[in-house]
């Protein structure tokens, strides 16, 4: 095997490739990336067996076909440390491959190609194509509310539920829900139901870079598959049945706050100052008009904001994280946002004031 790539055109697919590597592997071989030639087509995967990702580079010439693995951590250390706009021959004899490049040439271990894995490739139930932009604004619009390390593993994931008409994703982690859709076409003809891997989803997101691009998306019974025009991305998917979102949605919800999102977003961030650094509580005092938004902490100090608000109704005292708010206020892009509210120990229901927002959030209350 013997080729020779230039290293801008290498660095990007190598980075995110490495990037799904596990660090403290069990499998020697899995710290390993698998480099394939056929022609003048260099392939790059790296896997951790729950995830897998393929980038392809065009070479500008033909090369000698092979396949070998070699240490991703290191290859992307040199890859880097090599001068910008510099040439890189690859060249593998046995069970080593030498990286030469200039007046600099490293000799690395291989591991043999056959043993490295791949992840099922079982025929897919669901396939559909949407841009690339569309689907990382569902992950980003959502993605801050999965669970890291739940017990109720398949909290640790997304929810995508795909339809004739749209493409739903949600995420909990039991305190807080945020839910997205994207009203399209997907010509799928039976509901899906499936739940991404944490590390699933953030890897997808990194990839999907091309706003107006494609991304050709097949889903199996036990996988997902990503496919752009320099990616392949493999996960499988997390075996469980995912809370019922749609009980969650509050639906006495008769108090309605309307406020400017900036401002609102800016009040937050100043009382979360001055909040119990543990339990991150905010109390919400509602009156004709005004929002006031109370923090203290165990010292004793108190911070108090008011904020104009278009609300009228009975007065209300309401206890959040307010963490869990500014999340929220954090991804919404709408100049106001809409509040419903029904009782002090009701969630609440976030989403932006004009009718046609894609986005909703429930926020569970705390008591203070």
């Amino acid at each position: 095997m013997k080729f020779v790539v230039s290293r801008d055109a290498l660095l990007k697919p190598l980075n995110l490739v490495a990037g799904v590597v596990e660090r403290r592997q069990t499998l020697p071989i899995l710290a390993n990336v698998l480099m394939v030639l056929e022609g003048d087509r260099l392939s790059l995967t790296g896997t951790d067996l729950e995830v897998e990702l393929v980038g392809r580079v065009t070479l500008p010439a033909a090369g000698t076909d092979g396949e070998v693995t070699v240490p991703a951590r290191k290859l992307v250390d040199i890859c880097k440390s090599l001068p910008d706009g510099c040439d890189i021959e690859f060249s593998a004899d046995g069970s080593k491959v030498v990286v030469k490049s200039g007046r600099s040439r490293f000799t690395l271990s291989t591991l043999p190609a056959r043993e490295f894995p791949s992840v099922d490739d079982s025929m897919g139930t669901h396939q559909f194509t949407v841009a690339q932009g569309q689907l990382r604004r569902l992950i980003e619009r959502t993605g801050f509310a999965m669970a890291q390390q739940d017990v109720r593993y398949y909290l640790n994931g997304m929810l995508w539920e795909v339809t004739a008409e749209q493409l739903r994703v949600v995420a909990t982690d039991g305190h807080r829900l945020a839910m997205c859709d994207l009203k399209a076409p997907l010509g799928v003809s039976e509901t899906a139901q499936v739940i991404l891997p944490r590390k699933g989803v953030l890897e997808l997101s990194r990839l999907l870079m091309t706003e107006d691009a494609d991304v050709a998306v097949v889903i199996g019974s036990n996988h997902v598959r990503a496919t752009t025009e320099e990616f392949t991305f493999t996960s499988k998917l997390v075996d469980g049945k995912f809370p019922d979102y749609e009980r969650v949605l509050p639906r006495a919800a008769d108090k309605t706050v309307i406020g400017s999102r900036v401002e609102l977003k800016q009040a937050f961030t100043r009382t979360a100052i001055l909040s119990n650094e543990k339990y991150r509580g905010v109390r919400l005092l509602l009156a004709d008009g005004n929002l006031t938004i109370i923090a203290s902490n165990p010292e004793q100090e108190e911070a108090e904001e008011v904020v104009p608000v278009e609300y009228a109704g009975d007065g209300l005292e309401i206890g959040f994280n307010v963490s869990y708010l500014l999340d929220v206020l954090g991804v919404l892009s709408g100049e106001a946002v809409k509040l419903s509210l029904a009782d002090a120990n009701s969630s609440a229901l976030l989403e932006e004031a004009d009718d046609d927002g894609d986005s909703r959030y429930v926020v569970m209350p705390m008591r203070l």
